[in-house]
């Protein structure tokens, strides 16, 4: 299929799902819940990690963790006593459990003690004056994140790298979800320093499905590279905005158009 065809294919795809209604069934609507940039953030964060398996059960174990946060997740980031992590104990989903999530919590609570924003974890590079690339900073962000004394080594396999030759299909979806910014409200936009031009497209199984279908991926597995093979081909669509395009090959595969 030429690739004018499959633009204009695909066009018409991204106005069908970029939408509100994509939202209530979608792990995205976990940030959607709140107001506050940093309740945002970090359920945003929470969501995009703990997104595998079924998104019925995805949602509801992001609903059980706001419940364990007492309802304000940053409030409880950054106020909480040792007594109060009691609430988390016991928390699990699939290979996530509660050794994961309370270094999660220590290292946002050292985060924000720092920062305004989560944002500002994947712009170490250019606070050291370094030319931002979405590699770097992925590279960069895991190193800081496990950069506590004492983590978990168990809690490594939660947080992947492009060092590590993966997709980072769950980061770079938290990603398209903090920086892409447009008048469809699926999208947060909250993050002004990162250009959406330059993020990468997350490739998951229903995304990478529909790509080989549609020629835009030659790769044989999935891994950093495939996703900048992607991001390149979409970018040919749109330069601007190519992630974008995470809507309509992620609504094409889980509708089983293809």
């Amino acid at each position: 299929m030429a690739d004018f065809d499959v633009k204009e294919f695909l066009d018409k795809k991204v106005l069908l799902f970029n939408r509100p209604a994509f939202i209530e069934n979608d792990p995205i609507c976990i940030p959607h819940l709140f107001d506050k940039k940093e309740d945002i953030e970090i359920m945003g964060f929470f969501a995009a990690i703990l997104a595998w398996g079924q998104r019925k059960t995805i949602i509801n174990k992001c609903k059980e963790l706001i419940m364990r946060f007492g309802g304000t997740p940053y409030e409880f980031i950054r106020q909480h006593q040792d007594e109060d992590l009691k609430s988390l104990l016991g928390f699990k989903h699939r290979t996530f459990n509660d050794t994961d999530l309370l270094y999660f919590v220590s290292f946002l609570r050292f985060h924000y003690a720092r920062f305004d924003s989560l944002e500002d974890a994947f712009l170490l590079d250019v606070h050291a004056g370094s030319h931002f690339t979405m590699e770097r900073s992925l590279n960069e962000f895991k190193a800081y994140f496990f950069s506590l004394p004492d983590h978990p080594i168990r809690t490594k396999k939660h947080i992947s790298s492009p060092a590590q030759k993966s997709s980072c299909k769950r980061l770079n979806m938290f990603m398209r979800w903090m920086v892409r910014k447009d008048d469809a409200g699926v999208d947060f936009g909250i993050w002004t320093r990162i250009d959406p031009r330059q993020l990468i497209c997350p490739c998951d199984v229903h995304v990478e499905r529909v790509a080989r279908r549609l020629g835009l991926i030659q790769s044989d597995k999935v891994n950093w590279k495939t996703a900048l093979e992607l991001t390149e081909h979409l970018r040919r669509f749109d330069a601007a905005d190519p992630v974008k395009y995470d809507f309509a090959l992620f609504g094409i595969g889980v509708e089983g158009e293809l």
